[in-house]
């Protein structure tokens, strides 16, 4: 798939149309954006002086061929890695749905024989990777609850994102609605604290507690806006 990767760049939602601007000059036309929180206490962003946590989740659809050119101006030209200011991680995809998907979300950024499939994709499964992206899903209104298990182990921060289950058929899962509202956090993770945070979330707010959390990682291949480690607590 010439390195399809999947940019989430995370950022705060008063620099959304900023962002957005750099993407359409660096010729990244299909980016979508999300609104979603940081994971700050309240007591916390007081301290701080700062009365709103509200950030944008920017998803964008880089080719390996710009990844690092547009990681760079992130770095250069947004100054991401200043404090506040965001971050950006890159995931790999392992498939797409056919050419005219291919071309839609590439808009031009690969050669024309750009192929859907990837001759490496068990090699790609496979990497290992400096750091992780940790996904956890769970109940509306206990954020605090994950959150805590996971800086208890090592965690910095994380961005939380509000969804709804759609499950069809079986309601429950182990007690668990699938089509309530939901919360979604984001984590960034070195890979040798990921297990730690993983069973800290399972332990402390998985399936038995009052969250019933699901948690999941994926692999990140490249990152900007983590040179300064104030800016990842923050998000």
């Amino acid at each position: 798939m010439d390195g399809l990767n999947l940019l989430l760049t995370i950022i705060r939602r008063s620099d959304a149309e900023e962002y957005e601007e750099f993407f359409r000059k660096n010729a990244i036309s299909v980016t979508y954006a999300v609104n979603c929180n940081g994971t700050a206490h309240a007591k916390t962003l007081a301290l701080l002086g700062i009365e709103k946590n509200e950030k944008t989740m920017l998803l964008s659809f880089v080719s390996k061929s710009v990844l690092k050119q547009t990681l760079r101006g992130l770095t250069v030209d947004m100054k991401i890695d200043l404090p506040d200011r965001g971050i950006a991680v890159a995931i790999p995809f392992s498939g797409i749905g056919g050419a005219k998907a291919l071309e839609y979300f590439t808009a031009g950024q690969i050669r024309e024989d750009g192929i859907q499939t990837n001759s490496n994709d068990k090699e790609e499964n496979n990497m290992q990777t400096a750091q992780e992206l940790i996904v956890a899903i769970y109940e509306k209104g206990y954020t605090d609850l994950v959150m805590d298990a996971a800086r208890e182990a090592g965690a910095a921060g994380g961005t939380t994102i509000k969804g709804k289950g759609t499950g069809a058929g079986a309601q429950k899962f182990f007690g668990l609605s699938l089509a309530e509202e939901k919360e979604i956090v984001l984590i960034v993770s070195s890979a040798e604290k990921k297990k730690d945070i993983m069973k800290a979330i399972m332990h402390n707010a998985g399936m038995d507690s009052k969250a019933h959390a699901l948690v999941f990682s994926l692999p990140v291949t490249d990152t900007a806006g983590f040179r300064f480690s104030d800016t990842v607590d923050k998000e």
